[in-house]
C-alpha cells in the first residue's frame, strides 16, 4: 500500500543552500548595531521517562539561521572588524559517546557543511562568550533556554571592573530577538516553500491512505498508524504535531488526542495530522463518514463548511487583513446554519462575538501562519490592527462546525448529533492569489465517496 502510494510524490527538494542562511543571518544583522551580539540556544532533551529521552527537536529559530538541527549547541553573532561573524559551539567528536547515541558532525562538520564562519566545541563556550561579551553593548538572548548561557550573560551584565569603569565595556541591556525573528521568518523564500510543498504532498497522500483503510470496526489509532507510518515511509522526520484521529462524538473535540475508540459505520471521522520535513510542517484537517456515503444530515453540516473554507481561501488575497478569511468563513457558516433552522438569529446577531448563536457551533479561529512551527513565527495584530496579507506569507485555513451532544452548555440539535467536521488546508499568499499548498487531499464529496474504504493493494 505504501509503496504504490509513494510512488505519487515528486522527488524530494534540493536542501536549502547554505548561501540562503547566511542571506537569513544577515538580514538580521542588518537592524544591529556594530557593538550588539546575538546568542541563540538550543533547548534541552525532554525526558520521557526515566532515562528515557523523547526524540529531539531543536528550536526552529536556529533552524532558520543556520539549518543547524544538532542538541547542544549555542550560534553567537558579532561584529568583528571584518563585519559580521557567525560562530557555532557544538557537541565535539567524541568516539565513545559516538558508539552508543550516533554519529556527531563536530566542529569540522559544521565549518564544512553549514552557513557558519567558525565553529568551535561547548568546553570553549564560556571562555569565549565571556570575552565577546565584553565588547558588547546589548545582547539579544532569548533567556530561559539555557541556565548556563543565561548565567554567562547575567554575570557580563553585572560585573562591575576596572575595565567597566575606565572604558565603560560590557553589555548594558538584554533584549528577546523573537520578534525580530518572527518578522523575518514570517515571508517564505522559494526553497522554504519547496520543503513546505512536499510535507503537505506527505500528509495529503497520507490522509488519502487512511480514507482508504476506514471501514466499520476500524480504530482511531489504526487510522493514527496508517498516517504516521506514510511519514516516515515518504521521508518526512514525523508529525508536526501530535496527530487529532476523533470518531463520532471525539471529532467534536476540537484537540482530541486520546485516538483509542472503535469507529462505528454511522460516525464521522475527524482526522488533523501534518508531516514535518526538513523542519517545516504541514497542517490538513479532513472529515469523513466511515461507512464511505455521507448522510442526509452528514452531508447538509460538510457542504456548509467546504462553502466557508473555499470562501475563506478565496480571501486569501495580497492586500486583505489577515482577519478576511475568518470574517468569511463566518458569514458562510452562519448563513448556512440559519438555512439549515440551526440558527434563530438574523446573519448579523449570529455573528455578534458576545450574543451570536454561531460561536456555539464554531467557537476557534479560522487561520493561523505555518512554516517551522505548525503555528509559526509572527505577530498576527502589530500595533493592535490586523495585518495586510503579503505575498510569501503562509496561514492554514480551517473552518469547522461541532455539534457535540455531550455538552451541557448548548441545545444540540438530534439531526446532526455529533457531528463534527473540519476541512482545513494550507495556503501560500502571493500576487497571483492564494495558492493551495495541500491541495492533493481529496476534499469533495464526490472524491471522499469515491475513496473511502477502498484500500490500496
Amino acid at each position: 500500500m505504501f509503496a504504490e502510494a509513494l510512488a505519487r510524490l515528486p522527488a524530494q527538494p534540493e536542501p536549502t543552500p547554505k548561501s540562503e542562511f547566511v542571506a537569513r543571518q544577515n538580514r538580521l544583522t542588518s537592524q544591529f548595531r556594530s557593538d550588539d551580539v546575538l546568542i541563540l540556544s538550543s533547548p534541552p532533551h525532554a525526558v520521557h521517562s526515566n532515562d528515557v529521552e523523547y526524540p529531539y527537536r531543536t528550536s526552529s529559530d536556529l533552524i532558520y539561521l543556520t539549518g543547524w538541527t544538532e542538541a547542544e549547541t549555542v550560534v553567537v553573532l558579532r561584529c568583528t572588524e571584518k563585519g559580521w561573524v557567525s560562530a557555532l559551539f557544538v557537541q565535539p567528536k567524541d568516539t565513545l559517546k559516538e558508539i552508543w547515541e550516533g554519529r556527531r558532525p563536530g566542529v569540522e562538520g559544521a565549518l564544512s557543511s553549514y552557513a557558519v564562519d567558525e565553529a568551535y566545541g561547548n568546553d570553549e563556550l564560556e571562555d569565549r562568550l565571556s570575552e565577546w561579551l565584553t565588547d558588547a553593548r546589548r545582547v539579544f538572548h532569548r533567556g530561559g533556554i539555557n541556565p548556563h548561557v543565561d548565567q554567562l550573560i547575567q554575570t557580563a551584565v553585572r560585573r562591575r571592573d576596572r575595565a567597566r569603569q575606565h572604558f565603560g565595556t560590557g553589555p548594558v541591556a538584554v533584549e528577546d530577538p523573537s520578534g525580530m525573528l518572527a518578522e523575518l521568518r514570517l515571508r517564505k523564500s522559494s526553497s522554504e516553500i519547496d520543503q513546505m510543498v512536499y510535507a503537505s504532498k506527505v500528509a495529503a497522500i497520507a490522509h488519502e491512505l487512511a480514507m482508504r483503510h476506514s471501514r466499520e470496526g476500524v480504530t482511531e489509532y489504526q487510522l493514527q498508524s496508517v498516517i504516521e507510518g506514510f511519514f516516515s515511509y515518504a521521508g518526512a522526520s514525523g508529525w508536526s504535531y501530535p496527530s487529532i484521529v476523533g470518531c463520532g462524538e471525539n471529532a467534536t473535540i476540537l484537540h482530541y488526542t486520546t485516538n483509542r475508540d472503535v469507529c462505528g459505520d454511522d460516525e464521522v471521522i475527524l482526522i488533523d495530522a501534518g508531516a514535518e520535513y526538513r523542519g517545516y510542517a504541514s497542517d490538513i484537517t479532513r472529515s469523513w463518514p466511515i461507512s464511505g456515503a455521507f448522510t442526509d444530515a452528514q452531508r447538509e453540516i460538510y457542504d456548509v463548511v467546504l462553502e466557508a473554507q473555499l470562501a475563506a481561501i478565496e480571501a486569501c488575497q495580497v492586500g486583505n487583513l489577515y482577519t478576511a478569511p475568518h470574517d468569511a468563513a463566518r458569514k458562510v457558516l452562519a448563513e448556512g446554519l440559519i438555512r439549515l433552522g440551526v440558527i434563530s438569529q438574523s446573519l448579523e446577531d449570529s455573528l455578534d462575538m458576545e450574543s451570536g448563536e454561531l460561536k456555539r457551533w464554531y467557537m476557534h479561529n479560522t487561520s493561523h501562519w505555518i512554516g517551522l512551527d505548525v503555528h509559526d513565527a509572527g505577530v498576527y495584530k502589530p500595533g493592535g490592527e490586523p495585518r495586510l496579507l503579503e505575498p510569501g506569507m503562509c496561514l492554514t485555513v480551517e473552518p469547522g462546525l461541532y455539534f457535540g451532544a455531550w455538552r451541557p452548555d448548548v441545545d444540540c440539535p438530534e439531526r446532526y448529533a455529533n457531528i463534527g467536521i473540519r476541512i482545513e488546508d494550507d495556503v501560500l499568499i502571493t500576487q497571483d492569489g492564494p495558492v493551495v499548498l495541500t491541495e492533493d487531499c481529496p476534499k469533495t464529496v464526490e472524491d471522499i465517496e469515491r475513496i473511502v474504504g477502498r484500500d490500496l493493494r
